[in-house]
């Protein structure tokens, strides 16, 4: 589980994030919503190391993230899968080597025992004969899939997803968000995914954080959500099309 206390960010005058505290629950998929410039890519980028927050507590099964020196955190990253919104696979590298590159990096594993582990990701994600093609050469919701196996290349504790149906139609869209969650569980990942995508919320989401003007405006189940009785909640949904 990941635990966020008391969490603020600023860029200079202006105010980003204000006193957010929430739980990610291990084994689910926990949703981020909330409008554009809410706060919410922030909050994830904190939450992985990429900005550093200027007050509060992010811990990782109780380890202090904000804390750590900067071997402990790349001890956390380790345990860190992402799934960025524009997929950021190395268009110069092939399937394979784009699979390979966090493993290469991050362990002692052989030649052999890493492209054993990429064809395992591979098949995982249901993709078969890929590896020499680039992503310049497949379609966008193979690249997703080439993003997922990537992220859980080094078998992850956590999995953050940034938008992950951006760009794909309803059908392909439905394909990855089953694959998300058919992993959360199978792995029993804590699983993180920033989204303005409704129709994903209600079919796969567990756990639901609701950010509005840099503050945590709601938490709970997305059963409970026509019955929160929150405004601006159920603003949003209603302008997504709830």
């Amino acid at each position: 589980m990941i635990e966020i206390s008391n969490l603020y960010k600023s860029f200079g005058d202006k105010n980003i994030l204000e006193n957010i505290s929430a739980h990610f629950l291990k084994g689910k998929c926990n949703f981020v919503i909330g409008a554009s410039g809410s706060g919410k890519s922030v909050l994830m980028k904190c939450m992985v190391g990429l900005i550093e927050v200027d007050k509060g507590i992010i811990q990782y099964e109780e380890k202090d993230f904000v804390k750590l020196d900067y071997e402990s955190k790349k001890d956390i990253r380790k345990e860190i899968g992402m799934l960025f919104q524009g997929t950021a696979l190395f268009d110069s590298l092939n399937v394979e080597d784009n699979i390979a590159f966090p493993l290469r990096m991050f362990t002692k594993m052989n030649p052999e025992e890493v492209i054993e582990r990429v064809n395992f990701c591979l098949n995982r994600v249901d993709l078969k004969n890929v590896n020499k093609l680039f992503p310049s050469s497949i379609s966008g919701g193979m690249k997703k899939r080439v993003g997922i196996a990537r992220a859980i290349a080094l078998n992850p504790k956590y999995l953050f997803c940034d938008e992950p149906n951006s760009g794909l139609d309803p059908i392909t869209s439905r394909l990855i968000d089953e694959l998300i969650k058919e992993i959360t569980i199978e792995y029993s990942i804590t699983t993180i995914i920033n989204t303005h995508d409704m129709k994903s919320l209600f079919e796969m989401g567990d756990n639901i954080i609701f950010i509005y003007q840099g503050k945590k405006w709601w938490e709970g189940a997305k059963a409970d959500i026509r019955q929160s009785g929150n405004k601006e909640l159920l603003g949003f949904m209603k302008a997504s099309e709830f």
